[in-house]
């Protein structure tokens, strides 16, 4: 158990090495050696998980998709808002996030490893499917259709908010988003009940690591 813990260790302290060079340099520039360096393992150690570069950056696109941040909520619509507020506000702080963003928009590196963003477009349109079920969603809605949509908008966020303001303001250029694109999707009676403030993501993410300290105290 102990040497399967350690091997769980040592592949994810590779990969955040290998995201955050990715993150800084992209892929091209990036070089096994840096990526060793920072994640203090032995070659043997980083290869015995990864035999390649582009293995390792397609295990940093892997991490992109995660329910870490994802609670349950009475609407669907609500669930999908929080899981974009909190990548808004997780992206610029989180190397992984960011490592992502980059090896996506990589052209030429793409047809290597692959993009995290046919992942971000099933997800969504999956969820918009569920809402849609429920009423919450207007009947003329295509959801994957709208998913990709929402896609093209959020990476064009995602880049202006780099370019025009080192990513300080993606909450609000996120919320704004939102609050564009719901009107055209979500039934009236839906719409009004949405929280969409920029600070809705720092809420959730608060709520979340909140909760195991409760389950701890509960149990204790």
């Amino acid at each position: 158990m102990a040497q399967q813990e350690r091997a769980v260790r040592t592949r994810r302290a590779v990969l955040e090495a290998a995201a955050a060079v990715f993150a800084e340099r992209g892929y091209a520039a990036a070089t096994i050696a840096e990526i060793l360096q920072r994640a203090g393992v032995t070659k043997g150690a980083l290869y015995f998980h990864f035999d390649s570069k582009a293995a390792l950056a397609q295990g940093v696109l892997q991490e992109q998709i995660t329910t870490e941040y994802h609670l349950p909520r009475e609407l669907k619509l609500q669930e999908w808002v929080d899981a974009g507020m909190t990548l808004a506000k997780r992206l610029p702080q989180e190397p992984m996030l960011l490592a992502g963003v980059r090896l996506s928009a990589d052209l030429q590196g793409r047809d290597v490893f692959g993009s995290a963003w046919p992942a971000w477009a099933e997800l969504t349109a999956r969820v918009l499917e569920e809402a849609k079920e429920r009423g919450e969603v207007l009947s003329h809605v295509v959801p994957e259709e709208s998913a990709q949509v929402f896609l093209g908008a959020w990476i064009g966020v995602q880049f202006v908010s780099q370019g025009v303001a080192g990513w300080t303001d993606l909450d609000a250029r996120m919320s704004a988003l939102f609050n564009h694109l719901l009107p055209a999707i979500a039934a009236p009676s839906v719409l009004v009940r949405l929280d969409t403030a920029p600070d809705r993501g720092a809420r959730v993410i608060a709520e979340v690591r909140r909760r195991p300290k409760a389950l701890a105290t509960a149990t204790g």
